[in-house]
């Protein structure tokens, strides 16, 4: 008995010499593309559930912004991970040979959107043609190519944007680009109506947004860092979206002062009501998920806007290693 006693010790001695818990902890920096906001609940929530932690990790988040080139820092190896906020990015880094791709798919939806006032006749995409439009440095070498080449919108039409919603509040003619997570709520808030949100999904964009990208080095030398970075924060976002997002609500008000209640419960709401992070190929493969698929209707869109050329190797752009494992088991 005694002898079996030992046994039992020394193997579960072994299990816990060898579980990520008994190393130091990998020390991972991690970029937002924006200041802390629910659409980056998953992370926070994973932070607050010691999710990482669990799988032998230790994250630090840090917020973005309009001055922060969280890709620049990435592959200066400032950041191990980083978010890109679109698939166009990756494919720019593919066409000019950078060693960066993308590991998951935050979102099966882009957030982003075109608003403007109603009764002003901007109701579609359509109805916006030869009207000045409000959109950010980045947005015209991205989506507003695609709506260039769907809609027969102009470069003539662009105007500046200064990610404020001044303009828009004291001009009924402004269209300017927003987030369907936070905008349309903080329009409401400021003048009691909603205004009108045209999704670019709704335009037929077919693009990922949100996406996990680290640099090829790390996916070559580190793939068990990587799979478990992405396994604690994929479960992140269920927990988040599915059981109690109260500790990333309070983790992101933490890092960012500004986020208000509402703001907070309006985004997390529009996460869940549009499917941005969990529809699609998600409700089979599981969070995070992307498909050979979907990328090569991406580029062929793209193609066809004139963005790339068709001999790309665009699936340089990502990899599928660490994704398509399949929704978890309830617990």
């Amino acid at each position: 008995m005694f002898r079996l006693l030992r046994v039992a010790i020394a193997a579960a001695a072994a299990i816990t010499a060898f579980s990520p818990a008994a190393f130091a902890a990998t020390k991972i920096n991690f970029g937002l593309d924006w200041v802390a906001e629910p659409e980056y609940g998953g992370y926070y929530e994973a932070i607050a559930e010691g999710l990482y932690k669990k799988a032998g990790l230790d994250v630090t988040i840090y917020q973005g912004g309009p001055e922060v080139n969280t890709a620049q820092l990435l592959i200066s190896g400032k950041l191990d991970f980083d978010i890109t906020s679109n698939a166009f990015l990756a494919l720019n880094f593919a066409q000019e040979h950078i060693p960066y791709e993308v590991v998951a798919a935050g979102f099966q939806k882009d957030p982003d959107c075109l608003i403007a006032h109603h009764g002003q006749g901007n109701d579609s995409f359509a109805d916006l043609k030869g009207k000045p439009i409000a959109v950010s440095t980045g947005t015209r070498a991205s989506w507003w190519l695609y709506l260039k080449s769907k809609y027969g919108y102009t470069d003539s039409q662009l105007r500046p944007y200064g990610f404020s919603l001044t303009p828009f509040l004291t001009n009924k003619a402004d269209i300017q680009e927003a987030y369907v997570t936070s905008e349309p709520y903080l329009v409401h808030k400021a003048t009691g109506k909603w205004p009108v949100v045209l999704a670019l999904p709704d335009a037929g964009f077919d693009g990922y947004a949100s996406l996990v990208a680290t640099s090829d080095k790390m996916v070559k030398d580190h793939p068990d860092v990587v799979k478990r970075f992405i396994d604690a924060s994929a479960q992140g976002w269920y927990d988040f979206l599915y059981k109690n997002p109260q500790p990333a609500f309070a983790a992101i008000k933490a890092a960012n002062p500004d986020m208000t209640d509402g703001l907070l419960q309006f985004g997390y709401q529009q996460i869940k009501q549009r499917g941005i992070v969990d529809s699609g190929d998600t409700k089979t493969l599981g969070i995070y998920a992307m498909t050979n698929a979907r990328w090569a209707s991406f580029f062929k869109q793209m193609v066809q806007a004139g963005m790339y050329n068709k001999d790309m190797d665009y699936k340089a752009a990502y990899t599928l290693q660490f994704v398509d494992h399949g929704r978890p088991k309830a617990n």
